[in-house]
């Protein structure tokens, strides 16, 4: 009987051979500033320990190189990212001195090749076992839940990136608040503008060209630029029109953070609108006029539920994009997990730098998996289980 190979399995295979065997594993530094020493797997955990993960490593990895049933693909995927967070706080305890305040524990990049192998292994599986879009979401709710646990066990109490976190736990929470404020703000705005602007775009055609062409110009001004262009207007609109300041409008902070996030939306809310009623069938009109529908009753009957799974996805793409880009509106005062990136790169502490980056990517991964489900629930029957 020949031997198969899975070919996605060959390439996350060798990541799993390097991140387990040749890449650091944890680094540890005598404090949050200074160089960093790598330590391999054997080095950074106790001697059984390093041992049992290196042997789960290879099991996993014969499993992933070879065509195996695509649930024990997904199984394997699940247990060895548990397995890795497990071990990488116990590396933390390892290594850490006793009645040290200083030493700092960090994941090397062994830890995040890993991470990274066995995350495309799941996503892979996910996708080739098509999943309902409640599943897929039930699965995103497991993942975080598990991570919640290991967080309040205490079991990554030692990893720097917590240490950081522990001198900050009330500023972090409260950014996080400014920084999914900023997003869905943004995202409210532009939507409650967008959707009508891509009506009447449209319905007028005359008008699309313009406000496309317009909204396009828009998006190709580099984000800190915008932010500093809105600056002055903003401030003078602050210090000129009554009541504006006790709005919170001003030069620098939320405001002209908020409003740069909202011109960058409009244009996947409007665009997608317009190319969603576009794509209506005509059939579908003709139909709904040949049985006496308005206007009004066509639009909101059969147009905007046909173009609903477009629009969605142009939805999905502002959130995705307005998390991240509100990260650079620490730049200006606006707050948000930005504030943790920068001043981790003026202080040369990327743990620092990880704690405002981490939570922002996980926003945003949980954002696009929840936005997948919905534009995938709001499919046609036929489409469904094709989107990405």
């Amino acid at each position: 009987m020949s031997i198969r190979f899975d070919k996605l399995g060959v390439v996350i295979a060798l990541l799993v051979a390097y991140g387990a065997l040749a890449a650091p594993f944890a680094t540890f530094r005598a404090n949050r500033i200074v160089p960093g020493e790598a330590k391999t797997i054997l080095d950074a955990l106790p001697a059984g320990a390093g041992i049992a993960l290196l042997a789960l490593m290879v099991f996993a990895a014969i499993i992933i190189l070879l065509k195996t049933p695509t649930l024990l693909r997904l199984v394997t995927a699940a247990v060895a990212l548990a397995a890795i967070a497990v071990f990488i706080g116990m590396a933390a305890t390892e290594l850490t001195p006793p009645e040290n305040t200083y030493a700092r524990i960090s994941p090397a990049s062994g830890f995040w090749i890993l991470l990274f192998a066995f995350a495309l292994l799941a996503a892979d599986s996910i996708t080739r076992l098509r999943p309902q879009p409640v599943v897929r979401v039930l699965l995103l709710l497991v993942t975080l839940g598990g991570a919640a646990a290991i967080l309040m066990s205490g079991l990554w109490d030692g990893l720097s990136i917590l240490k950081e976190y522990a001198g900050r736990a009330d500023v972090f929470w409260l950014e996080a608040g400014k920084h999914v404020t900023l997003a869905l703000g943004s995202l409210a705005a532009s939507v409650i503008v967008g959707l009508p602007l891509g009506i009447l775009c449209h319905r007028v055609e005359p008008l699309r060209a313009g406000v496309l062409n317009t909204l396009n110009l828009i998006q190709t001004i580099p984000s800190i630029a915008l932010f500093g262009i809105l600056i002055a207007p903003l401030g003078w609109i602050a210090v000129n029109v009554p009541g504006a300041a006790a709005l919170g409008i001003r030069g620098i902070g939320a405001a002209p953070a908020f409003v740069a996030l909202f011109l960058y939306s409009l244009l996947p809310v409007v665009a997608n609108t317009v190319v969603g009623l576009a794509g209506v069938p005509r059939e579908a009109n003709e139909a709904a006029r040949g049985i006496g529908m308005t206007d009004r009753q066509r639009l909101f009957g059969i147009e905007l539920p046909l173009a609903m799974p477009v629009i969605l996805t142009g939805i999905r793409i502002v959130l995705v994009q307005n998390i991240g880009l509100a990260t650079i509106a620490a730049l200006i005062g606006g707050g948000g997990f930005g504030v943790f990136v920068f001043q981790g790169i003026g202080q040369t502490a990327m743990d620092l730098v990880l704690l405002g980056a981490v939570p922002t990517v996980v926003l945003a991964f949980a954002a696009a998996i929840v936005l997948d489900a919905l534009i995938e629930m709001n499919a046609p029957q036929r489409n469904r289980g094709r989107t990405a």
